[in-house]
């Protein structure tokens, strides 16, 4: 696959943290895919969770945009992580061709939407969340009263696990984490992060240590 090498936008860290939600869609009118068992056994209700982990309606998420394995060209080696914005999907690399797939939500704008290359160098369970102060300057009647923070719990907008991409060393402020909004998975609706829902997220930092290589491809056309 082929990485775009252009440079991080200046200041699009300010809009990337906050991973917020934006807007509740209306689903009504949408066709409602037919329940798989064998899926509904990965999305059931999680125990032994400090908070509450629901089992996902998967009546309103589409299928192609739940966890499977899949056929998956790469050079990336095994064990990397690799985010298809344009898709709404994220790989991890298997051995063999093969990798585990992951539906994603992302940044509703590409402006919002880290790329390149980067590390896995934190992980956290129930995290906490912050809006950025571009958020807060935005939308100030929904994030000001956010602005200490709100700590880690059902609900939290990141979910019940985040992985935090670092390049450089540095924060970016781009996280891969869970969602309060399961049916957003496969749309562009965030302000800037990558959503995945919550059981798949927990599947995916179990999996990945800190160190784990990260790719985020251009929120174009995909070249995956």
């Amino acid at each position: 696959m082929t990485i775009s090498r252009r440079v991080f936008v200046g200041g699009l860290p300010l809009v990337l943290a906050g991973c917020a939600r934006e807007h509740t869609p209306d689903l009504s009118a949408q066709t409602v895919p037919p329940v798989d068992p064998e899926q509904a056994s990965l999305y059931a209700a999680v125990e032994a969770e400090p908070f509450p982990v629901p089992a996902v309606d998967l009546r309103r998420v589409a299928p192609q945009f739940l966890r499977q394995e899949v056929a998956y060209a790469t050079s990336e080696q095994p064990g990397t992580v690799v985010v298809d914005p344009a898709e709404r999907h994220a790989y991890l690399v298997l051995e063999g061709g093969r990798a585990l797939r992951y539906g994603v939500g992302v940044g509703k704008e590409e402006a919002f939407n880290f790329q390149g290359r980067a590390v896995i160098a934190r992980k956290a369970e129930w995290p906490h969340w912050t809006p950025t102060a571009n958020m807060i300057r935005r939308q100030p009647e929904r994030y000001a009263k956010y602005a200490a923070g709100l700590p880690g719990g059902s609900g939290n907008p990141l979910g019940p696990r985040a992985l935090y991409l670092y390049r450089d060393g540095r924060d970016t402020l781009y996280r891969l984490h869970g969602t309060i909004e399961p049916w957003t998975i496969g749309t562009m609706v965030s302000s800037g992060c990558v959503r995945l829902l919550n059981q798949d997220i927990i599947d995916l930092y179990r999996r990945v240590p800190v160190g784990t290589a990260a790719v985020v491809l251009p929120a174009g056309p995909s070249s995956a």
